[in-house]
């Protein structure tokens, strides 16, 4: 089933599980899925690759990019010094040759999209309680207390923006979390 190519925006805090929940989509569903792949000037983790993960870019690279109006949104992440962004390119390609475009990106880059394409179906991953967000967070081991702290509180703001989605799943169960993002496939593919 492939439904009219949409684009679907999905938001949510750091740490709500949002890539295993697009993961077991892109896997589960009937839909012609594509991941949109961001633009960053972070350097690549172990295991990333450029083109496939992200776009990895030097700043300069990106800030030419940036001033050429090739994203759709962009924005710098925990005051890091370090940008993300999606490359209108990428989005217009997938759209053009019939898949449903799936863009994972924060807040503020949600409604920089909707402004674009007000018709893209827009999806906010919630937790089950800030409890669980933390303790997901936490054991990534991965950040500095106080990088851990900014993203608690950039969570915190994101959460106060979940009503302004069409759609809200909380990532409690992640069998049940992915049934409703397909039924939310489902029920847009018939609009």
């Amino acid at each position: 089933m492939r439904g009219r190519p949409r684009l679907l925006v999905v938001s949510g805090p750091s740490g709500v599980g949002k890539g295993t929940l697009l993961k077991r989509v892109l896997a589960e569903s009937r839909f012609s899925l594509i991941m949109s792949i961001s633009a960053t000037t972070r350097k690549p983790r172990p295991g990333e690759r450029h083109a496939e993960d992200y776009y990895f870019l030097s700043d300069s690279e990106f800030e030419t990019k940036r001033k050429a109006g090739e994203f759709l949104e962009y924005v710098e992440v925990f005051g890091t010094g370090t940008w993300y962004g999606t490359l209108r390119r990428t989005v217009e390609a997938g759209l053009a040759a019939g898949h449903w475009v799936v863009l994972e990106i924060d807040v503020v880059g949600a409604k920089k999209v909707k402004e674009q394409y007000p018709d893209a179906v827009m999806i906010f991953i919630k937790p089950k309680d800030l409890d669980v967000l933390q303790k997901r967070l936490r054991g990534r081991g991965t950040e500095t207390e106080e990088a851990m702290q900014r993203r608690l509180d950039t969570a915190l703001g994101e959460l106060q923006h979940a009503d302004e989605f069409e759609y809200r799943i909380i990532n409690d169960n992640l069998d049940i979390a992915v049934q409703e993002f397909i039924a939310v496939l489902q029920t847009k593919s018939e609009e």
